[in-house]
């Protein structure tokens, strides 16, 4: 589905991605853990389009979308949850599921818009309670729901989240990371960044640490979990 092959990346002169090389197969769940500033943003912003890499491939379902904008990549498959939510505060819940469907809607309407949009309020139901309402409104972990649910809307086959349990109480991330299991059972390829490594590594099937810009470490979730290295600086334990 996904493979990165020596990507290197950054902001004006400062380079923060140091040759960075994974992979996420097809209906894959795959995990990216780091510290704060690590690169884990600056990847995945690589990834959708909305930072150009100086050198390497992004190469979707085997097409090389490295140079492509960030609404060509929506085309590939690929949609980012980004850190912080970005949802449209003014509108209301409905308003930014729309959003999140643009490309489907306009010029030519999709009729199997509605039908998606039932998809995400049986996901979130409180969404659907809430649709009509302001989203800037929302509570921090309705927003995070609003923000998963407008990316579904543009119906990816490669679904990236961005920090999705940043600033959520404990039951509400427990929510969210049960609805990202339910994507990926579903057949939905997944590629998360997660500074929460114990509910990343429990939520995928393979993972890799990124540290200072490089991928340090790789290898299935369970057999990180048990790595002392992994289990001292990000597991507290």
């Amino acid at each position: 589905m996904l493979e990165v092959d020596s990507l290197t990346a950054g902001y004006g002169n400062t380079q923060v991605l140091h040759s960075i090389s994974l992979r996420v197969e097809a209906g894959q769940s795959v995990c990216l853990i780091g510290a704060n500033g690590a690169g884990k943003t600056t990847l995945l912003r690589c990834l959708a389009g909305l930072l150009r890499p100086s050198k390497g491939h992004i190469r979707v379902e085997g097409k090389d979308v490295a140079l492509a904008s960030a609404s060509a990549r929506l085309d590939h498959g690929v949609t980012l949850v980004p850190e912080g939510r970005r949802v449209f505060t003014p509108m209301s819940v409905r308003e930014n599921l729309e959003m999140g469907a643009f490309r489907r809607l306009w010029p030519r309407r999709d009729r199997a818009v509605a039908a998606d949009m039932d998809m995400v309020f049986e996901l979130f139901p409180r969404l659907r309670e809430r649709q009509s309402q302001i989203a800037g409104l929302l509570s921090g972990g309705e927003q995070q729901m609003l923000a998963i649910g407008r990316a579904l809307m543009s119906r990816p086959r490669l679904l990236l989240l961005d920090e999705p349990s940043m600033g959520l109480a404990p039951k509400v991330v427990q929510e969210i990371f049960a609805t990202i299991r339910r994507l990926n059972k579903e057949g939905m390829s997944i590629l998360l960044a997660e500074q929460n490594a114990n509910m990343a590594l429990r939520s995928a099937d393979w993972g890799y640490v990124i540290a200072e810009g490089e991928i340090v470490r790789q290898a299935e979730s369970d057999a990180l979990t048990r790595d002392p290295a992994v289990r001292a600086a990000y597991l507290g334990l």
